[in-house]
């Protein structure tokens, strides 16, 4: 299946396309909301600006995709593995990414506002400014993330990772500031 299949087969009301392969289709500024694309291979995929709100992306591979302005709001992420992806700026509101794959991403200033990221890897991403405020973080592993200017407050931390992370200008889940690196 091609994206132009895809987009017809969605527009005369279809929004199955579980374990389709799309490697390197160009889906930006796309509307699919609410579409099940779990088990779906969407590496190097360009979905730039698309809207997802809803969307089922449980166990697909986004590796090296680029999802910046991408609207994933309530979505489905579980184990999603979206290494070195750049979702800069994207809107991850309440979606559930636990056990998502985030290491190396680019998550510059992406909203996670209230997302789920329990048990999520987000190894050496770089999440300078990013929105964090009463997303779930507990079991995450940040080891080596650059977390500056982040938003926490109200964030749960129980048993995250923050080996070696950059908290210089974070605001902690207590809203007190973060140190420039935590060992």
């Amino acid at each position: 299946m091609n994206e132009k299949e895809l987009l017809e087969r969605y527009a005369s009301g279809e929004k199955n396309f579980e374990n389709v392969d799309l490697r390197g289709a160009d889906l930006s500024g796309a509307t699919l909301l609410f579409v099940n694309l779990s088990g779906a291979n969407l590496s190097d995929a360009r979905l730039s600006g698309a809207n997802l709100t809803g969307a089922r992306l449980r166990g697909a591979k986004l590796i090296g995709a680029d999802l910046t302005c991408t609207s994933l709001v309530s979505a489905n992420v579980i184990e999603v593995d979206l290494r070195g992806a750049n979702l800069g700026g994207a809107n991850l509101s309440g979606a559930k990414l636990r056990k998502a794959n985030l290491g190396g991403a680019h998550l510059i200033g992406a909203n996670f506002r209230s997302a789920n990221l329990n048990g999520a890897s987000l190894e050496r991403a770089n999440m300078k400014g990013a929105r964090l405020k009463g997303a779930n973080l507990n079991d995450a592993d940040l080891e080596g993330a650059d977390l500056e200017g982040a938003n926490l407050i109200g964030a749960e931390i129980d048993g995250t990772k923050f080996t070696q992370v950059n908290l210089a200008r974070t605001i902690m889940p207590d809203g007190k500031l973060g140190t420039p690196v935590a060992t």
